[in-house]
């Protein structure tokens, strides 16, 4: 991958974003997700600014000196995607970014790539996941190509909400989108990801969204990167009455609390008889 970056400034609601653009040979990769066969990333980077992101490794790929979450580069590529190899097969967008940043706003770098697979007229399956509201002004793309939408959230408190994502959307508008989106007549799902012990309350999560998701995803939290650190220390500062909790399960290394709550979701889905899948 070569760069060629034109840097310039991307505002967003909590500071500047550096801003270019890197020339790739493709916009797709093979996927390494079960069940996927491609992936599709408009950008290099995200704002939102998780403190949890697994993505977070791609910055050593990268020359930028600002830290994780404040740059974003846009994917440039002269070929079209290989429309022929994703014939019949599953394509999601996004594994390592968020197409829609509140920079797609902007750029519509992820728009252009949803207007030529509609130009394709290929049959693939798509799935959108997002934490973006900005998704809901693709509705009419995004029917044209069938595609299944899915909005990542781990809870209804706005204030962690603020603390572990505080660039994402807010939870009022991510309900709002995935209300837009159903009432549009998309196919929706929620991605309860990551489920963090002691604050996700996965069953106020389904109270909130049942009207509107027709699938729900559950994965719980893994402190094996370099967030490690930053999500204990907000664990240490924030919630301190649940470091006992998080130290029997990240230090201790006993999940028989995981086990416990595969239990308790699996019971509750099938309870509301709900289409799900649980990722511990």
């Amino acid at each position: 991958m070569t760069l060629d970056r034109d840097e310039k400034d991307g505002d967003t609601a909590h500071g500047k974003i550096a801003v270019g653009q890197v020339w790739t040979k493709s916009l797709i990769s093979v996927s390494k997700i079960p069940g996927v066969d491609f992936t599709v990333n408009p950008y290099v980077g995200c704002p939102h600014k998780c403190i949890y992101c697994y993505a977070e490794f791609i910055k050593q790929h990268t020359d930028h000196t600002e830290d994780w979450g404040d740059f974003v580069d846009l994917k440039r590529c002269h070929a079209r995607l290989p429309y022929k190899k994703m014939q019949g097969k599953t394509v999601v967008m996004c594994s390592s970014t968020d197409g829609y940043n509140p920079l797609e706003l902007r750029f519509e770098a992820t728009r252009e790539i949803l207007e030529d697979m509609v130009f394709s007229q290929c049959d693939f399956d798509l799935m959108i996941l997002t934490k973006g509201y900005a998704v809901v002004r693709d509705i009419d793309l995004l029917l044209k190509l069938k595609a299944k939408v899915g909005i990542s959230m781990n809870s209804l408190d706005e204030s962690f909400r603020v603390k572990a994502e505080p660039r994402a959307s807010s939870v009022r508008k991510r309900l709002e989108a995935l209300r837009l989106l159903r009432e549009a007549g998309l196919e929706t799902w929620i991605f309860m990801s990551p489920i963090f012990p002691g604050i996700t309350d996965f069953r106020a999560v389904i109270d909130a969204t049942r009207p509107w998701t027709c699938e729900y995803g559950f994965e719980n939290l893994k402190l094996n990167g370099p967030f490690r650190p930053r999500v204990l220390e907000m664990i240490r500062r924030e919630y301190p009455e649940l470091i006992p909790l998080y130290r029997r399960i990240f230090v201790e290394k006993d999940y028989g609390y995981w086990d416990e709550l595969s239990w308790e979701i699996r019971s509750h889905c099938r309870k509301l008889g709900l289409r799900f899948g649980v990722y511990f």
